[in-house]
């Protein structure tokens, strides 16, 4: 797998479009990376940039956009809500995939040097800290902009890299690499300040200074050194302050959710809500900043789905705008998924065939071109048949008097739609298969090391032409779970659109298995063909009769005998 990095730069500019224009124009110019999002914030006079690539090629981009950041950008000039040090206030490199975070972190650190090596004065934060003191990006920033002169002078806190003179204009930027933060502000229906920070003192992980009594005005409470004591607040991994966002004429809770495994944007939500509730307020939507993983939506959207005791085996789509609407994503302005979520993004310029509509695959598969064929067609067909198999699931959850079973038939619809991700991906790997194989034909072969090469690639290439199908054919044989249960158990109603389901199994197993015979002419290594011949057989057997049963048990629960 590529190694793949996202880099998210904060700018201190948020109002003049043609210095973010300006910016975003170098970043696209560095070729291998993708500029993803643009997040400008008005009140907060700062835009959060997210592009993505081979990290060789992100911090080349990364360099650049800092350098056209501080010849166009004077921190003299510069207000904002948002706490900050410089031009490029901070830039962190996370991992995508593919790579450590500790190999995303020598990444940090060489561009750390490139930017230093400009002039602009550089410290190393989170994993990319050059001392433990420099790892929490809030103790670096302390003093801010205004106080960076001053804090410059200090050995403690000479910068890692560049020059550690005071850089007027540009300030001093940070630079490093962490996991995957989330930056997320809860809003209430208050503008009050104050009453904003009591949320979030309740739910961030630092809490707020004990006192005796009253929470604002009692005496703090002291450890045995004299040094205050602190009460820890409900979510781990959490960051927060409250402010107030004059572009919205309220208050927010602005979190910077640090460990996803440890608090998840939806229980920050919650626990917001709570909070606010308990003093009186109400919590009126939310605001993502910049983009978050799919994984995030998910999550989310489950979560709701299961307070409103629905079923959470639908679509992506249905579980996806379930999170926005719940968390009020769009509350302050249009929440776009297909603009926000990272995976959507990286997708946007693709050509799945599983992105097409139905009736261009169809003409697609129907052209003069031997792929998309079969072995698409078999899994498109065993895709179809889980989908069945999920509908019968979620009709069941949802049946008036089966209220005390939707957890049994949500558990079945979740591992239905497992199954329909696992057919919708062969279908375009079977078709990448294929042209693996073409691309190997049409391999060099002028030296007898060249025929070589060619024929170790056909045969390679083979195998895996081997592999997709029989995966297929596993599948549709593992899906007959899910069909016979819906058969047997669920709404009688739907039993009709369960034995198609049996059926589009049999269809794709077996045109899997096909295709698993035709490539098994073309592979050179007879043992193991032998071998994979046995375990198709095999495969096919138990699946027709599974099938065999389950359409006759279908055909019981139509004629009511």
């Amino acid at each position: 797998m590529s190694a793949i990095i996202e880099c998210v730069p904060n700018f201190s500019e948020g109002r003049d479009k043609n210095k973010l224009q300006q910016i975003a124009a170098v970043i696209q110019a560095t070729e291998g990376v993708k500029l993803l999002h643009v997040d400008p914030g008005k009140s907060t006079n700062r835009t959060v940039f997210t592009f993505v690539g081979a990290p060789e090629r992100v911090i080349i981009a990364a360099h650049a956009a800092i350098i056209k950041a501080s010849e166009i950008i004077d921190m003299r000039q510069h207000s904002g809500e948002h706490p900050r040090m410089g031009a490029t206030d901070v830039c962190p490199l996370i991992p995508i995939s593919g790579i450590s975070l500790e190999e995303t972190a020598e990444y940090a650190q060489q561009l750390g040097r490139m930017v230093g090596s400009s002039g602009i004065p550089v410290y190393m934060y989170e994993a990319a800290a050059k001392s433990p003191e420099r790892t929490n990006l809030a103790v670096i920033r302390r003093g801010e902009y205004e106080g960076l002169e001053k804090k410059m002078q200090d050995p403690k806190w000479k910068p890692d890299y560049g020059p550690d003179t005071f850089h007027a204009s540009a300030g001093a930027t940070v630079i490093g690499a962490r996991d995957f933060l989330v930056a997320y502000n809860v809003n209430l229906n208050s503008r009050s300040v104050r009453r904003a920070n009591s949320v979030a003192f309740d739910v961030r992980e630092r809490g707020r200074i004990k006192r005796d009594g009253h929470e604002i005005t009692g005496d703090i409470v002291r450890d045995s050194d004299g040094n205050p004591v602190r009460q820890a607040g409900e979510l781990k991994a959490v960051k927060a302050i409250g402010w107030y966002i004059d572009e919205y004429d309220q208050a927010q809770i602005s979190m910077n959710l640090t460990d996803l495994k440890q608090t998840s944007v939806h229980e920050a939500f919650e626990a917001c809500r709570r909070s606010a509730s308990k003093r009186g307020m109400r919590v009126t939507g939310s605001e993502l900043i910049g983009l978050a993983p799919k994984s995030v939506f998910l999550q989310a959207g489950r979560y709701f789905l299961k307070q409103q005791r629905r079923s959470t085996g639908v679509s992506e789509g249905v579980i996806i705008d379930t999170a926005v609407k719940s968390l009020g994503l769009d509350d302050l302005q249009e929440f776009d998924p297909k603009k926000r979520i990272i995976e959507y993004l990286m997708m946007a310029d693709s050509d799945r065939l599983i992105d097409m509509s139905l009736e261009a695959l169809v003409q697609e598969t129907a052209s003069d071109s031997m792929a998309p064929g079969g072995g698409s067609i078999a899994a498109a067909i065993g895709a179809c048949g889980a989908s069945l198999a999920c509908m019968v699931a979620n009709l069941s959850a949802n049946k008036r008097d089966w209220d005390d079973r939707v957890e049994e038939f949500s558990q079945v619809a979740d591992k239905a739609q497992e199954h329909i991700q696992a057919f919708l991906q062969l279908v375009d790997e079977d078709t990448a298969a294929f042209d693996g194989i073409m691309s190997a034909i049409r391999m060099a072969k002028g030296t007898d090391e060249e025929k070589k090469r060619r024929l170790q690639a056909i045969d390679q290439a083979t195998l895996y032409a081997i592999q997709i199908p029989m995966r297929t054919l596993s599948m549709a044989l593992a899906a007959m779970d899910v069909v016979d249960q819906m058969i047997s158990k669920g709404n009688p109603s739907s039993v009709s659109d369960a034995g198609v389901a049996a059926l589009s199994m049999q269809a794709a197993g077996e045109g899997a298995y096909m295709n698993v015979l035709i490539n098994l002419q073309d592979y050179t290594d007879n043992k193991a063909s032998a071998e994979l011949k046995s375990k198709a057989d095999d495969l096919l057997d138990q699946l027709k009769q599974r099938t065999a049963a389950a359409t006759q048990a279908c055909y019981v629960v139509i004629s009511g005998s």
